[in-house]
């Protein structure tokens, strides 16, 4: 079973090889990144400035550009009056002070999710003004809650308009990455998704192949849908439920494929076949960070489960080894798919041990394997090790 070394030494050589690589011309094999088109990785801010401010919201957006961002990413539910606004999820416990609310205490209920059972308050019973009296929390444990209830839920509308303002101000086309968030739910609640996406990008002249817009989806069907309603970039998501000791992915099944009775997979949809299909509906693939470059744990011989090898008395990413990578960048680049994977971030737990606890080294490896872009919360420490590489060090 191949693994990288503790030390990375051999990356370059190993990834500079024809057989990773595949055919470049002469000007694109000059460049530091072996990209589709040889230009640098875009840096994709992830829910905004999420590392250091509240998921999805303009202050986070703002900020994420001020650190050099390429593309802002906002993830689109619907209200109850059919407006796109911007949260992870349609449930808005674990993002707003809805449950702290006392006068939505009636609201809270369980609803079907993709098939899954969710107890919370969910976009679909608010309308927008009674969202607009909520305000964003911070998801995560390990993160700061400083700044916690300062900041209004937003309006993919004024994402837009943001947008357009931050561009004047920086000098720079800041892109536009929309995620339309379980299309199938939202469809089978009677609130499309996709038409009044697209009627946004037209009144703010980006309903074009060329403008600065991804639009992503986890279901084909989506894509498919907006394929023939925009000729905007459209890039297919592939996520994962975990990895196993070994460091096979256990993989997941698209909802829209579950809905049809298609017995596919998202590893299906990243063979050599399934990325022909890919190409069919979008312009590139999204996928989760493991499909690329996956890592493998040191197992107890007795219990099979993954060690505690650095001794903290934690099993996490600390304690996983990479894997070689795999063929699917160099497989979707010969088909022309843009390959844009998910998440990186800064917290030591979440990086394997080749990596030192330097996410700087992260990034270095999926730059130097050919990524076209990555969706980072932490968009300073992703364009710093970009700017870096650019500059030979």
């Amino acid at each position: 079973m191949k693994t990288l070394p503790m030390m990375l030494p051999l990356l370059a050589t190993m990834l500079a090889a024809p057989a990773f690589a595949g055919v470049k011309s002469p000007a694109v094999a000059k460049s530091p990144f072996p990209t589709l088109d040889g230009k640098p990785p875009l840096v994709i801010a992830h829910r905004g400035a999420s590392g250091y401010l509240p998921d999805h919201t303009l202050e986070g957006y703002a900020k994420a550009v001020a650190l050099g961002a390429d593309y802002i990413e906002p993830d689109l539910v619907m209200t109850k009056d059919g407006v796109l606004i911007v949260r992870h999820e349609p449930n808005l416990k674990d993002t707003t002070d809805v449950a702290s609310r006392p006068e939505f205490a009636a609201r809270k209920r369980v609803m079907d999710v993709d098939g899954h059972a969710e107890e919370g308050w969910f976009a679909s019973d608010f309308t927008l003004a009674e969202i607009k009296t909520l305000r964003a929390i911070q998801p995560r444990a390990d993160r700061s809650a400083a700044f916690n209830g300062l900041f209004q839920v937003p309006t993919f509308e004024e994402v837009l308009q943001l947008r357009e303002k931050l561009s004047r101000e920086s000098g720079r086309d800041i892109g536009v990455y929309p995620e339309t968030k379980h299309p199938s739910y939202h469809r089978q609640l009677g609130l499309s998704l996709e038409a009044p996406l697209v009627a946004l990008l037209g009144k703010y002249q980006l309903k074009r192949k060329n403008a600065p817009v991804f639009i992503q989806s986890f279901e084909a069907g989506s894509l498919k849908q907006l394929r023939k309603l925009t000729p905007n970039k459209l890039v297919y998501l592939l996520d994962g439920n975990g990895v196993r000791p070994d460091g096979k992915v256990e993989t997941s099944q698209p909802y829209d494929f579950k809905l049809a009775g298609d017995k596919r997979t998202y590893a299906d949809m990243l063979t050599p076949r399934g990325l022909a299909q890919v190409k069919r509906f979008a312009d590139g693939i999204g996928p989760w960070k493991p499909y690329l470059i996956s890592w493998q744990a040191m197992v107890d011989a007795n219990s099979g489960k993954a060690m505690d090898v650095n001794g903290d008395k934690l099993v996490d990413m600390r304690d996983m080894t990479l894997r070689a990578p795999g063929k699917v960048i160099r497989n979707a680049h010969r088909l022309g798919l843009v390959v844009h994977p998910f998440t990186f971030r800064n917290e030591p737990n979440l990086l394997a041990s080749n990596y030192m606890d330097k996410p700087s080294e992260e990034y270095r490896l999926f730059f130097a394997a050919g990524v076209d872009a990555v969706f980072s919360d932490y968009t300073d420490t992703a364009v710093a090790t970009r700017n870096l590489m650019q500059q030979g060090q």
